[in-house]
C-alpha cells in the first residue's frame, strides 16, 4: 500500500513541481504507530523481559535448570526429570530466547541509542545499562552451555557462521568489559527509567559487581588467583547489600505475568511437585521455610520421587500460593546468593568483608526474611545448623541449595562448583550422570554445522555430562 500511494502521489508532484510536494511525500511514508527506528528504551524492556521470564521459567519446554539440581519433580510426565532434553528441543529454546529474543535487542538499542538526543550523561549511563544487561545474558549463556559463539556473534557482514570462542576467554573478556563499564557509570545522572532499577546507576554498578563475583567464584578451582582477584575486587567496588538492590523483574500480573504463576497456574495443569530430595533434606534440618513454600498431605509434607511418574498430584505436596502469584518477581541475582557467594570466598581465604561463619550466618538469615521467617525461627534454625568450617562445601553448598530454591539457574552454580548435596542420578535417566551443562541448539548443527561440531569436539563431547571448563571436582 505504502508504494502505491508513493506512486501515486509522485505523479502528482511530477504535475505540481517536484520540490512542492518532496517534504509532504517522505512524511506520508512515515508509519508512527510502527517507526523505522524503535526507541532503544523498548528495545531494553523486551530484552529485560524476555532474558528475566526464561531464565525463570520452569516450563518443560525451556531451561530445566530447576530439573538439573533436582530441585523439582513431575508427575504425569516424567521425560525431563529423567533428562531427555531431546523431544522438547529444550537447548535449541534457551538458545534462541537468549541470542535472538535477548540478547539481539540489546545489540540493536545500543545502535538505537546513536541517534538519540540525551545529555552526555545520560548516554552514558544508558549505554552502561545496556552493556551491564547484556554481560548478565552472556553469563548465563557460558554457564549453561560452555564454549558458544561470542566474538563474531551478530556480524553477519563479517561471519555468517560464527566460530564458538573459549568459555574462559569469554570469561576474561566479561569481567574485562564489567571493569570498564562500572568505571563510566554517572552515579548522580539518571539512565533508562528501566524495568529492573528504574535508571539507580548505583544499583545497576553493585548489579554488575555481583555478576563479577559469581564470574570470580566459578573460577576458584580452576584458576585460583584469578579467581580471588576477582572476587575481592568485585566485593570491594561494591556489590548487592540488600534485597532492595538484588536483581528481580517485576511482573503486574497484565501485561508481564509470571513464568512460575503461567506454568502452574494458568496453564490449568498440575505438573511441579517439590521433591522427594528437598523436602527430606528440609525436613532434616527442620527449615521453618517448609510452612511458607509447601502444603502438606495428611499433615505431612511428602515430595515426589524425582524422576518418576508421582500421580495423582493430590497425593504429594504442592508449591504453596506464595509461588504461585502472577506478580511473584523473577529474583535471578539475591542479596542472599551474593552473601552465599561471600561465604563462600571467605572459606576459601579471601578478603570478603567478614568470616566465613558470620557471611554463613547473613546468607541464611537474609533467605529466611526474603521468605517471610520470623527471627525467632531463624535463630533456632540457625542453632540446629551452624557453619561447619570443617566440611565448608556441604554446610554452605547444602544451605545455597535451598535458599536458591526456585532460583534454578542459580542453584545450578552452587551444586556444579560445590557438589552439594549429593544428585543422584536416576535410574531411568537417559544420562549416564546428571547434567553439568546443556548441550548445544539442534539447529546450529543445520546452520553452524562446522563450528558447533568443532567445539563439541573440543570440550570433550556435546553432551550434558561434559563438565564446563571452571567445575573441576
Amino acid at each position: 500500500m505504502k508504494n502505491i500511494i508513493k506512486i501515486s502521489l509522485m505523479s502528482v508532484c511530477i504535475g505540481l513541481g517536484v520540490s512542492s510536494c518532496q517534504s509532504d511525500l517522505t512524511s506520508l511514508n512515515d508509519d508512527p504507530k510502527h517507526p523505522a527506528i524503535l526507541p532503544s528504551e523498548n528495545l531494553l524492556a523486551t530484552a529485560l523481559y524476555q532474558s528475566s521470564y526464561y531464565i525463570d521459567n520452569p516450563s518443560v519446554n525451556f531451561n530445566n535448570y530447576r530439573f538439573f539440581t533436582q530441585q523439582m519433580s513431575e508427575t504425569q510426565y516424567p521425560d525431563e526429570t529423567q533428562y531427555n532434553l531431546v523431544t522438547r528441543t529444550q537447548p535449541r529454546n534457551h538458545f534462541n530466547r537468549m541470542y535472538v529474543y535477548s540478547l539481539n535487542n540489546i545489540k540493536q538499542a545500543k545502535d538505537n541509542l546513536k541517534h538519540e538526543v540525551e545529555t552526555d550523561d545520560v548516554r552514558t549511563n544508558k549505554l552502561a545499562t545496556l552493556e551491564i544487561e547484556e554481560i548478565f545474558i552472556w553469563e548465563n549463556l557460558v554457564d549453561t552451555f560452555g564454549d558458544i559463539p561470542y566474538s563474531e556473534s551478530f556480524k553477519s557482514d563479517e561471519a555468517l557462521t560464527p566460530k564458538y570462542d573459549d568459555a574462559k576467554v569469554i570469561y576474561l573478556d566479561l569481567i574485562k568489559r564489567i571493569d570498564a563499564v562500572t568505571a563510566t557509570i554517572k552515579p548522580s545522572a539518571s539512565g533508562y527509567n528501566d524495568l529492573v532499577y528504574a535508571g539507580n546507576m548505583t544499583k545497576w554498578k553493585k548489579f554488575a559487581n555481583s555478576i563479577k563475583l559469581r564470574l570470580g567464584m566459578n573460577l576458584a578451582d580452576t584458576d585460583p588467583a584469578l579467581s580471588k582477584t576477582t572476587v575481592e575486587s568485585a566485593i570491594a567496588d561494591g556489590v548487592i547489600s540488600s534485597d532492595d538492590e538484588a536483581y528481580k523483574f517485576n511482573y503486574d500480573g497484565n501485561t508481564f505475568s509470571s513464568p512460575v504463576f503461567d506454568n502452574l497456574v494458568a496453564s490449568g495443569r498440575n505438573d511441579f511437585l517439590p521433591s522427594e530430595l528437598t523436602v527430606t533434606t528440609m525436613s532434616t534440618l527442620s527449615d521453618p521455610r517448609m510452612d511458607v513454600w509447601f502444603t502438606k498431605v495428611g499433615g505431612v509434607y511428602k515430595g515426589g520421587v524425582f524422576g518418576e511418574i508421582n500421580d495423582p498430584y493430590t497425593n504429594y505436596s504442592q508449591l504453596s500460593s506464595y509461588f504461585r502469584s502472577a506478580t511473584k518477581a523473577s529474583n535471578l541475582l539475591s542479596y542472599a546468593e551474593v552473601a552465599f557467594l561471600k561465604a563462600e570466598a571467605a572459606a576459601r581465604g579471601y578478603v570478603a568483608g567478614g568470616t566465613a561463619a558470620t557471611l554463613y550466618i547473613m546468607a541464611v538469615t537474609e533467605s529466611m526474611r526474603e521468605n517471610g521467617v520470623s527471627t525467632a525461627n531463624t535463630t533456632t534454625y540457625l542453632s540446629l545448623n551452624p557453619y561447619n568450617a570443617a566440611n565448608w562445601k556441604q554446610s554452605i553448598g547444602v544451605q545455597a541449595w535451598i535458599a536458591m530454591f526456585n532460583k534454578g539457574f542459580a542453584s545450578w552454580n552452587f551444586t556444579r562448583r560445590l557438589d552439594y548435596p549429593i544428585l543422584v542420578n536416576p535410574p531411568k535417566s537417559n544420562l549416564s550422570s546428571v547434567p553439568y551443562r546443556m548441550p548445544y541448539s539442534d539447529q546450529e548443527y543445520v546452520l553452524n554445522g562446522a563450528n558447533v561440531k568443532a567445539a563439541g569436539d573440543k570440550i570433550g563431547g556435546d553432551k550434558a555430562t561434559t563438565k564446563l571448563f571452571w567445575d573441576k571436582n
